[in-house]
Order: C-alpha cells, then structure tokens, then sequence
C-alpha cells in the first residue's frame, strides 16, 4: 500500500495548476442519462471518483470514453439505458446516489444501492427520497436498495428542504428537467457545483431559472439534447494549496483560481495574515516565514466556510500564535484526523463538534494514518510545516480527490513523494 513521505523543507514558490472540480464532475456525468445525445466534459479531473462514475454509468448502459490524457470525457446515452445501480460499484461513492433522479427522469423507475464514501457522517438519503417524492416519485427501501417508481413519469411540484443539501439539490434539478410541469425547490444549496450543473442543462435544452440563489424554479421539457461543457475550477482543491504558502511561507500562484469560489475562506486567511491577490491568470497567496494569527472557524453550507476544507485550516492552526476554535456543522465524526495531527505534536482538544487547537512554535514528523480524503491532504500540509520527516499511510484517499498531488507540491518546492510499502 502507497504512503506519501514528506520533509518540511522551508518557503514554497512557484506555480499550481488547479483541475476541475471533482464534486462537479461526478454531477455532471449522471446527466447523460437524460439524454440520448452526446455529453462531453472537458477539464475533467483524473481521479479515481471519475473511474468509479464511469463504471457505473456503463454498468447502467451508458458509453464513457476519455480523451487528451483523461481530461475530456465523452459520454452518451443513445442505447438501451438499466435502471438498476449495483451495491458493488455504488457502495464505493456517495456521489453515486446522483444517477437516482436522472434515471427516474428517464426511465420512470430505478433500483439504487445506498451508497457509500469516506466515514465522516451519516449523511442520510431521506433528504433525496423526499424532494423526489416531491416530484410524484414513490421510493421504497428494500434489502439496501432504493426502489423508485412513478405512475405515469414525474410531475412538477413545490419542495422545501430541511437542510440545503447539495446532493438532494442536484438529484431534484436533474429529475425535473423532463417532469411535466413547473418544480420549485426552497431551501436549495448554492453551492458553484450546482450553478455549473445548471449551465450544463441550460446548454442540453434545460430551462431553469435562480441557480445559485435558495430558490430554483425548472420548467420541464420533453427531452434534452447534447452539449460540451467545461467543469468549473475545484474551489476545495484550490482551497488545499493556498494553504501551502500559508503554513510554509513563500509565495504561489494558484492558476484557474478565482476568489469568488472561496470568499469566505479567504477572508479567513487574510484574517490569519496571509496575502492574497488576483491575477489574469488566477490567485497569488503569499506569507512570509514565521506564524500566522490564530483564527475561529464555523463550517457552513456555500457561502460560508466549507466543510471540505476544515482539515486542511485544522493544519495551519496548528502552528498559529494563538488558540483557534473549529466548529463542524455539516458532519458530525469529521475531527478523526486531529489525533493524528496530535502524534506529530498539536495541541488539539476535540468536545462534540468543535476542536480548539492552540498552537505551537514547530510540528516534529511522526507516521500518521489518513482516515478521509481531505483528513490525508491535511496530514501532507502538517508534514510540510514538521521538523523531520512524516510518512501519510493509506494515502488511496487522496486519489479520490486531488490529482497529481504530489508533482504540484514538487513543483513549487516541496519535499514530497510518493513510495510504495509491503
């Protein structure tokens, strides 16, 4: 099994390439399902969560190939599209759920393991089930799968969530696109991921209307056509190498970077006293060598500060001048990776869903565990900020979510690399 073995060796400088948006990708693939034309996505992020989507939709009758090294992805759905999505593939991802409405929308039933993903919460389908329902949809649990069937195709209906999920937005706005009728959803995140799904529908034949507001309103159509897309940039693995220069000293240009994607974190880094700029091409960070402010942190669904990004600020915590407060409000179970920042010397209090994390003058490199995808990123970051060495083990998290991880901390300096283990 791989591990990442990283060496704090000083200031970072140099450029950063930023991908597209895995969340974003895994939302736009099931959307070939909707249609009988061809979807192609260019700036796709080559991860193992695409190779898994792409298992299921063939698994599901569609045809995914890829092309310019894996980051244009061609799909179709022109043939004979099954309604059934197995336990095998769909346990491995919970982005998986997100063929649920899409195959509703097309075939009138479906049958959709529960799904799976990193352990850092329950992360419930009631939420999916009810804004379907809303939509004339009757689901029913049976041996792990959900049963979904309606009576003669969707219909349009009004649904507020409880809880502005994104997941649940997205399976709604896909299911509507061909329901019959005006669907409204209340409550509906805002997240980018959704305002780019919803330009991607727009361009098959989609008419929606208040992407990126709480309200959406889609009135369906008979059918969708094709379209080529470019993903939108991943704002949490943008978010991920700002953090370098932040806990490292130096300056690095994140390129495809945009504020707008991540305001509220930026403004907690400038808070902390780091540098940040726009450029043409993107977004200069920059922090001279030494310790930045303690800071407080809330997660929040988009705007706010993103859960996705806790770990990583949960590191550079870890040697500010001060004692941070980090309270998670998306997840419950997502400070498993504050004992391992403690084997390599935090000061980490964890009660309920807030950690307090008093800083110290240096981390000293330890082998720690990655538990979760952004946990095993976090881990990298501390060891860039650590005395020594630290070896990350069970680092195929990573691959689920940052492509190429190792040659862009390289590539602005860092000690990084990757090795293989008995």
């Amino acid at each position: 099994m791989d591990s990442i073995l990283v060496t704090g060796n000083g200031p970072l400088n140099g450029q950063i390439p930023i991908a597209g948006a895995k969340n974003a990708c895994l939302t736009l693939m099931p959307a070939t399902l909707l249609s009988d034309e061809p979807l192609t996505l260019t700036n796709a992020p080559r991860l193992s969560d695409i190779r898994t989507m792409t298992m299921l939709l063939q698994s599901l009758g569609a045809e995914v190939s890829t092309m310019a090294e894996g980051q244009v992805l061609a799909l179709s759905s022109h043939g004979t599209v099954t309604p059934h999505a197995d336990y095998d593939i769909v346990r491995k991802m919970r982005a998986s759920n997100l063929v649920l409405g899409p195959l509703l929308a097309r075939l009138g039933h479906a049958v959709v393991s529960l799904p799976g993903g990193c352990a850092i919460g329950a992360r419930p389908m009631d939420i999916h089930i009810t804004a379907l329902e809303a939509l004339g949809a009757e689901i029913e649990l049976k041996d792990g799968y959900l049963h979904a069937t309606t009576q003669g195709g969707l219909k349009g209906g009004v649904h507020e969530m409880r809880f502005a999920s994104v997941g649940a937005t997205e399976n709604f706005v896909m299911a509507a696109t061909l329901a019959k009728g005006t669907s409204v959803l209340k409550n509906a995140a805002r997240e980018p991921e959704i305002v780019d799904l919803v330009h991607c529908l727009r361009k098959m034949g989609a008419q929606i209307e208040g992407e990126g507001t709480s309200e959406i309103t889609i009135q369906g159509v008979d059918r969708l056509g094709g379209a080529t897309h470019a993903v939108v940039t991943d704002r949490i693995e943008l978010g991920t190498y700002m953090l370098a220069p932040a806990i490292c000293g130096g300056k690095v240009e994140l390129l495809g970077g945009r504020r707008a994607l991540l305001s509220a974190f930026c403004d907690k880094l400038e808070e902390a006293g780091v540098e940040i700029a726009e450029t043409d091409a993107g977004l200069v960070v920059a922090h001279k060598t030494g310790r930045v402010r303690a800071v407080d942190v809330v997660t929040e669904p988009y705007p706010g500060f993103p859960t996705d990004l806790q770990a990583q600020m949960m590191a550079l915590m870890c040697t500010a001048e001060g004692t941070a407060s980090l309270e998670e409000t998306i997840f419950e179970n997502r400070f498993m990776h504050a004992p391992e920042l403690t084997r390599m010397g935090a000061q980490i209090e964890v009660q309920g869903g807030t950690a307090k994390v008093t800083g110290v003058e240096r981390l000293k490199g330890a082998r720690v565990m990655a538990t979760d995808l952004r946990a095993s990123v976090s881990l990298i970051l501390a060891g860039l900020a650590a005395e020594g060495e630290t070896t990350v083990s069970r680092v195929y998290h990573l691959d689920r979510g940052y492509e190429q991880v190792v040659r862009k901390f390289a590539g602005v300096g860092a000690k990084v690399e990757r090795i293989k283990e008995d």
